[in-house]
């Protein structure tokens, strides 16, 4: 970069926008990765989290002290440590007292802070009270005792510690999310015991695997209390790469009839899942709910009512829909980003994630056990020049009383050093004499024994292993949990289909001779005394219920399926099929049928050919349809018919020269679409000519007589009489007798009305 920078010559140093820029952009980058928003593995705090918590203990706020306004803090905070808005700074400092946001909070608060439903809404700085909670002491005991490096605040004032003497990996525990510039981060909280215990078996096996790991870590601990359905695997390989995603669930059960919400998902507002629910019902997207309450007390911090129609509703369905669209079942995303020992950001699995905090932590642990050996090295030397003082108190308060310069004297008579000699004329004459050998011996003994153990730790790396664990656990007993986020797997949440959503209400389709449809409520509804259009009349009518496809076949045989629910009330005369499907020129529609996708239906042609059909099978999302029927030449489909029982039901066809013949439907194929098998034989010529053909065709049971119709006249058939006209599939038929032979149409009628 220097060699990019040039000189004018008014002695102006010019650099080029573009590398100005680049540079400029770099360093604020780095600024704000390193200085504001990714935590450090050490003490796994950003920096204003630590200088929140340093600026408290300053101020004496312990565990253990009175309450202190936070406007107090905050305006330290940002006077000594931290110059930026007090807004933000505040925010921060609320979130570390927020129990249900901070797994383990830092900050004890007293007022308003919050609440789960709108985290938000805590009181100003200057109406609220905090101080430090126990579990800061784990942060903070160790400070003052040379464990971590200080560096000048920002106006060079004063000192503040580069980073927090953590005795627990505190960057797991509460975790912390964050946005940098081009990466960020999202560290789910953990549950302390586990990674204390992790800590420990790592320690004790340094080439412990991520599988053993993961025994001990089970997964993340949020605050609440919300099922973690994310799949084992899953996890596993988000610990391995250290980037990954969570699902987490509401717990609920059910009690006296009703669906009980006790526990919502990390940072989930149950106002707002409220809303999400009470939208639904609004909108009629959810027909099994009829009630819903929010029953939340002190007691009871979650407890969300939800009232299904009746006993026979599938609450786990319920549930499961609402898993699906609200947040009731949320989603987390995981990046453990952060600041490593070396001072760069890293994402880091989490095994090398607690690797590193343990070499941070031995560090730690060295630099107090020399700290603290150094002291008492530098009291075992005074106390060395304080026995001499005891032993020759009368010749030294003679040097004191006649030389000029005690201390030089001092250090050669006695052969003590500077520092001894300036702790016996530090001494009041009253103290000296007050000296007593056997206590500074006593003293002396006591810190030798200390100074043997400081060594031996600091010169045996299995001592000092041992060392650390034991405080580790230690802190583990005094400040851990059991775990509140329970690991369970579950089916994936599926939202009702927009049928599932509908009223099973039963509906009469009505299709008129011109193509109008129209749908009736019930299955009571007469289509004949409906009114029509001037020329137009009834035609078709098919039951079924409001959440089914309502299926129309035109006359070259494609069908088309529409929403029952969709289709205009029976009030009104209706509108054309035309208007919502794209049937070839010319065609006609002929047929129509509902019910369930497995339904048998038989699809026929007036020249004699068929077979047996799935509802399911008819079904077409497009304008233009689906072919199922191929008619042949000079043909055109007719009515479609619901076949109630394959095995036993007949089947009879009637062409318009009076010849008719049943046999058994289940001699026709089933099949998805196609031509058919022939049903009643009819020369082809014949048909193409269009000379004849099929009049009609019924479906009947055993026991079932027949009607037909020929102008006004009518010929009632028993069960027996059709035995007649019983014959093998593809025949010609026995000939109707004189007079109905002439067929307009054919009837079924049950048996008793046969007779």
């Amino acid at each position: 970069m220097n060699q990019e920078i040039t000189v004018n010559e008014d002695g102006v140093e010019q650099i080029a926008l573009k590398t100005y820029t680049q540079q400029a952009y770099l360093n604020y980058s780095m600024y704000v990765i390193n200085d504001r928003a990714l935590p450090n593995i050490g003490d796994g705090l950003k920096p204003v989290q630590r200088r929140i918590i340093y600026a408290m203990s300053e101020l004496g706020l312990k565990a253990s002290a009175k309450f202190k306004k936070s406007a107090r803090t905050i305006g330290d905070v940002i006077g000594k440590f931290h110059p930026h808005g007090d807004s933000a700074c505040y925010e921060a400092m609320v979130l570390m007292a927020q129990s249900f946001t901070y797994r383990y909070p830092l900050v004890d608060g007293q007022g308003n802070w919050g609440s789960q439903d709108d985290p938000k809404s805590f009181a100003a700085m200057r109406y609220t009270e905090s101080r430090l909670q126990n579990y800061a002491d784990m942060l903070l005991a160790e400070l003052g005792q040379g464990t971590v490096d200080w560096r000048p605040n920002f106006d060079g004032t004063l000192e503040e510690p580069e980073i927090l003497p953590a005795r627990l990996p505190n960057v797991l525990l509460n975790g912390g999310s964050g946005i940098a510039v081009g990466m960020a981060t999202d560290i789910p909280p953990h549950n302390l015991n586990e990674v204390a215990k992790a800590c420990v078996h790592l320690l004790d096996n340094p080439k412990a695997s991520l599988t053993e790991i993961c025994k001990i870590i089970k997964g993340p601990d949020f605050p609440t209390e919300a099922e973690l359905i994310t799949p084992r695997n899953e996890i596993i390989d988000l610990y391995k790469t250290g980037r990954g995603s969570l699902k987490t669930r509401a717990i609920y059960l059910k009690e006296n009839g009703e669906i009980v919400i006790n526990a919502l998902p990390y940072q989930v507002s149950g106002a707002k899942v409220l809303e999400q629910i009470a939208a639904q019902m609004h909108k009629k997207k959810l027909p099994m709910v009829v009630d819903l309450r929010d029953e939340s007390d002190h007691e009871n911090p979650t407890r969300i009512v939800i009232v299904p129609r009746s006993n026979r509703i599938d609450v786990d369905a319920v549930m499961s829909h609402l898993f699906s669209t609200t947040d009731l079942e949320k989603s987390y995303r995981v990046n453990f980003n952060m600041i490593g020992n070396n001072k760069q950001p890293q994402v880091k699995d989490i095994v090398s994630l607690l690797k590193e905090w343990l070499q941070f932590r031995t560090t730690t642990v060295k630099r107090r056990l020399q700290y603290r050996l150094d002291k008492i090295l530098d009291r075992l030397h005074i106390l060395d020049g304080l026995l001499i003082a005891f032993l020759n108190i009368d010749e030294i308060i003679k040097i004191i009383r006649k030389e000029d310069k005690p201390k030089s004297t001092l250090v050669k008579r006695f052969k003590i050093s500077e520092r001894q000699a300036d702790a016996i004329l530090d001494l009041k004459l009253r103290q000296l004499a007050k000296l007593e050998e056997i206590k500074i011996k006593a003293e002396q003994k006591e810190l030798n024994t200390e100074r043997k153990t400081f060594d031996a730790l600091l010169k045996s790396s299995a001592r000092l292993k041992t060392f650390i664990k034991n405080e580790i656990k230690a802190d583990a007993a005094e400040f851990g949990d059991a775990r509140r986020t329970p690991i369970v797997e579950r089916d994936e949440a599926k939202a009702f289909s927009q049928t599932e959503l509908l009223s099973t209400e039963p509906i009469t389709i009505v299709l008129s001779d011109r193509g109008w449809v129209r749908a009736a409520k019930g299955h009571e509804v007469d289509p004949m005394s409906l009114q029509y259009k001037s020329g137009d009349s009834f035609k078709l009518a098919a039951r079924g219920k409001s959440n089914q496809l309502a299926i129309f076949m035109d006359s070259t045989g494609r069908a088309y399926s529409f929403p029952a629910h969709s289709l205009p009330s029976a009030r009104g005369q209706g509108e054309p099929v035309s208007g919502r499907a794209n049937p070839p020129s010319g065609a006609t529609f002929e047929g129509v049928v509902i019910g369930e996708d497995d339904k048998d239906v038989l699809l026929a042609s007036n020249a004699g050919y068929g077979f047996v059909g799935k509802v399911g099978d008819l079904i077409s999302n497009k304008k233009s349809g689906k072919a199922v029927l191929r008619c042949p030449k000079g043909s055109k489909l007719l009515p479609t018919l619901v076949v109630s029982d394959y095995k036993t039901n007949l089947v009879v066809s009637v062409t318009n020269e009076g010849r008719m013949l049943m046999f058994p439907i289940a001699e026709l194929p089933r099949l998805a679409k196609g031509k058919g098998n022939k049903i009643i034989n009819i020369p082809t010529t014949r048909v193409i000519d269009g000379i004849e053909f099929v009049v009609a065709i019924a479906v009947l049971s055993p026991q079932d007589g027949l009607i037909v119709y020929a102008g006004r006249r009518l010929h009632r058939l028993r069960a027996s009489d059709l035995e007649h006209y019983r014959g093998e599939r593809g025949r010609r038929g026995n000939k109707l007798p004189r007079g109905f032979q002439n067929v307009d149409r054919i009837e079924v009628s049950g048996k008793d009305a046969a007779e």
